[in-house]
């Protein structure tokens, strides 16, 4: 990061697999949902193609494990 720029470093991103049809409802609220109830803090950015959820890095595995439990598919490569 360029000096003088303010940022919050820390997140990881968990990609949504797209391309998702604009007429589904509900998606984003049911990965936000389990995580929330695990008091985990999310940012998402959304484009034309996908979702992507940023969670803060110490949070990951209970992200992907919130979201297993709550019958999501998570392909995760701990790089």
């Amino acid at each position: 990061m360029p000096g003088g720029v303010v940022c919050e470093k820390g997140w990881t991103c968990l990609e949504v697999k797209g391309p998702l049809d604009f007429s589904m409802t509900g998606v984003l609220a049911s990965l936000a949902r389990p995580l929330a109830e695990a008091g985990i803090a999310l940012f998402v950015i959304s484009t034309y193609d996908t979702d992507y959820l940023l969670v803060k890095e110490h949070a990951l595995t209970d992200s992907v494990t919130a979201l297993v439990q709550a019958a999501h598919v998570v392909h995760w490569q701990n790089a």
